[in-house]
């Protein structure tokens, strides 16, 4: 139980964070344990290479908050060490990086 208790108060922390970024429309009311295989998405980044930012066999705290009138969700993933917040279509389609910060 006392697990339980730690994960719920890092979870609590966590959303105070994410919605203290002052991100429009990103309001987070709940976090869920992820696997890092289903959320570990491959972003494009400027010099047209690709890269993927998280690690396929941990777990994380994680949400997708549907973006008002777009078709576009953001996503949000944290762990002790770093917090990620990106948008994507349906399925993960054509993924942006919005935040990546070390915490």
């Amino acid at each position: 139980m006392v697990w339980f208790r730690r994960i719920k108060k890092f979870e609590e922390m966590l959303i105070e964070e994410i919605n203290g970024l002052g991100i429009k429309n990103l309001q987070v009311k709940a976090l869920n344990l992820l696997n890092g295989f289903y959320v570990n998405l491959e972003y494009p980044l400027p010099n047209g290479q690709s890269v993927r930012l998280l690690e396929d066999n941990n777990v994380y705290l994680g949400n997708q908050i549907e973006m008002p009138g777009s078709g576009r969700c953001y996503g949000v993933v944290a762990d002790e060490a770093y917090l990620l917040v990106c948008e994507y279509g349906c399925n993960g389609e054509k993924p942006q990086i919005i935040l990546y910060k070390k915490r």
